[in-house]
């Protein structure tokens, strides 16, 4: 994997390295070193030993071998490896061919240990805290004494290896866009090469030229990588043209446990009612805002577009250098999605969408028979609040896209900020950062007449068409233990503050990482999380540029907000026109 390159902060690396996991093996290692060091007649245990012995090699993406594991046990040679065989043979442990010929294994916990350590491991931490009077625990661990929710107590274990490793000539090469969450994948690197058993080498781009590259890479014969990930409004676009392989043609699409992806990221990696990807990152963009701020001034968080403007107004305050709100207004690809998502604060979707639960439906995409609705009435006053945005924005507004909206507001200079979840770390794992335990989440507020949306961002991870056929089941098999919800969980205690999987967001060591979890899982319940703001047809990122460049002009005053919406309109409008194929 190549490093991320300017988007790495090194405010954005996790407080700490070792997980919780970690922490506890450490705590039962010691206690069994004290207990029989001290007390005669005391006999290691040879199990335990080999048990924590390889949990923490997996946890720590180190080699375990058998010879290792008999001199973790403290007990002879003969005893430990008659327990090993014993270990071996009830399930818990699992062997791995180092070598072609066999004759060479690795050793990994199974499945099964894995259960049953995250059970006891949970168990020992609460013991622990009742029994030796902590103060750490939680109002949530104090909760499963009387009968907390079930979904709050459960917990994803760490992931398994597989048993056999990743057979694919060169290891698995990926595509991926140059954000926080897959710098956490990066960062992961030893870990996941462990759990496939081969080498991943990942190329990381911004977001304009990772749909570059990976329009070249389908040029290509065959394609020089095994996963591409699109951001959510391209699954269209690269389905329509054939540049995905779609996931039920390859594999069956249960295996990636559909049900358990917030719906509206599940939903957008289908065309044609075919899913062509899964869930990589779903990251809403919400309302970022200082809580603290909010209570000085005596300000409810805002609801609707008139409740924020009135905030922000309040909230300007130029001469201490603090300004009302930052958002993406950049030309071009930055402002264009913003642009969009306004008009979805204000009930209008950018293509003639028919009216469905929650929204919009995209459902019928495929079939090609939409017509743009940019300019229109509520698509002026969407102009308009832009407009009025402009007035209590930093004056470098223009020019502020995905990274430099969320930097000021992490340095105390913004008081409310459009963006996406997987900005957060620069917040809340920047313990000096003013906005640091001090942000509030919310859906976009509303306009008029309107309903609250939290506009789903993210990226999907797919099978390019072109990929060699004799690659493709190593490219599913890794497909689906990125995605997997042991792979999210890592990515959380890790840093990143993106998800797309409902029992991630119930695990409780999630949740404790950070409240962006519980609001956004509460936002898709309650169906604000929608994907129709940027619908996924094939024309999406010209109408996006289209947007980005006429609303530009208009934030800069050298065009009316109707000539703006006229004018996009009708650019838009060329683009979804298409020759007679007879």
């Amino acid at each position: 994997m190549n490093a991320m390159g300017a988007h790495k902060d090194a405010r954005m690396q996790p407080a700490l390295a070792a997980g919780e996991s970690l922490q506890i093996l450490a705590y039962l290692e010691e206690c069994s070193d004290e207990l029989e060091a001290t007390i005669e007649l005391c006999a290691p245990n040879p199990v335990l030993r080999m048990a924590l012995h390889v949990i923490r090699g997996h946890l720590e993406a180190k080699i375990v071998t058998p010879t290792s594991l008999i001199a973790a046990s403290t007990v002879p040679y003969a005893t430990a490896s008659r327990r090993l065989k014993d270990m071996i043979d009830a399930g818990l442990i699992d062997q791995r061919p180092r070598t072609r010929s066999g004759k060479s294994f690795s050793m990994h916990p199974s499945e099964k240990l894995l259960d049953q350590w995250t059970r006891v491991s949970g168990r020992v931490r609460r013991l622990a805290e009742t029994h030796l009077a902590t103060e750490a625990g939680t109002d949530e661990d104090r909760d499963y004494y009387f009968g907390g929710s079930y979904m709050t107590a459960r917990s994803i274990p760490p992931m398994q290896v597989l048993p056999e490793p990743l057979k694919v000539a060169g290891g698995i090469r990926v595509l991926v866009h140059g954000d926080p969450t897959f710098m956490v994948m990066e960062n992961l690197k030893r870990q996941f090469e462990q759990v496939i058993g081969t080498q991943i080498h990942q190329r990381a781009f911004s977001i304009d030229r990772l749909r570059d590259e990976a329009l070249r890479n389908a040029e290509r014969k065959l394609s020089r990588y095994d996963i591409i990930a699109l951001d959510l409004p391209w699954v269209g676009e690269f389905a329509d043209k054939g540049l995905l392989l779609p996931l039920d043609e390859v594999t069956d699409p249960e295996r990636f446990d559909p049900a358990d992806f917030h719906t509206a990221g599940w939903k957008a990696t289908h065309w044609g009612g075919r899913p062509y990807g899964v869930p990589a990152q779903t990251t809403p963009e919400l309302l970022f805002y200082r809580r603290d701020l909010f209570a000085e001034a005596g300000l409810e968080p805002p609801a609707t577009t008139d409740q924020l403007l009135m905030a922000a107004r309040h909230m300007h305050q130029p001469q201490k250098g603090r300004y009302g709100i930052a958002w993406n207004a950049a030309r071009g690809t930055a402002l264009g999605h913003t642009v969009l998502m306004t008009l979805a604060d204000f009930g209008q979707p950018v293509l003639d969408l028919p009216e469905a639960a929650g929204g919009f439906d995209c459902d019928g995409l495929s079939r090609r028979d939409y017509r743009v609705t940019i300019d229109t009435d509520r698509g002026l006053m969407a102009a308009e609040y832009l407009l009025e945005l402009l007035q209590y924005s930093p004056p470098d507004i223009l020019s502020m896209s995905w990274y430099e909206r969320v930097r000021p507001y992490a340095a105390g200079r913004i008081a409310m900020a459009y963006g996406y979840t997987l900005l957060a770390p620069y917040f809340e794992l920047d313990p000096s950062s003013p906005a640091h335990d001090q942000t509030g989440y919310l859906p976009h507020p509303h306009g008029p007449g309107a309903g609250n949306v939290a506009p789903v961002g993210g990226y999907v991870m797919g099978l390019p068409a072109n990929l060699a056929p004799e690659r493709i089941p190593a490219a599913v098999e890794a497909l689906r233990v990125f995605t997997s919800a042991e792979a999210q969980k890592l990515y959380v205690q890790n840093g990143s503050r993106t998800n797309p999987r409902y029992s991630v967001a119930a695990d409780a060591e999630v949740r404790r990482a950070s409240p962006i979890f519980e609001a956004v899982d509460a936002m898709s319940w309650r169906d604000e999380l929608q994907f129709w703001p940027r619908p996924p047809v094939p024309e999406i990122t010209g109408i996006i540029q289209v947007c980005g460049e006429e609303f530009h002009d208009m934030l800069r005053g050298l065009i009316s907000p109707r000539d703006a919406l006229r004018r996009a309109q009708d650019r838009a409008e060329a683009l979804l026109e298409t020759p007679d194929p007879s």
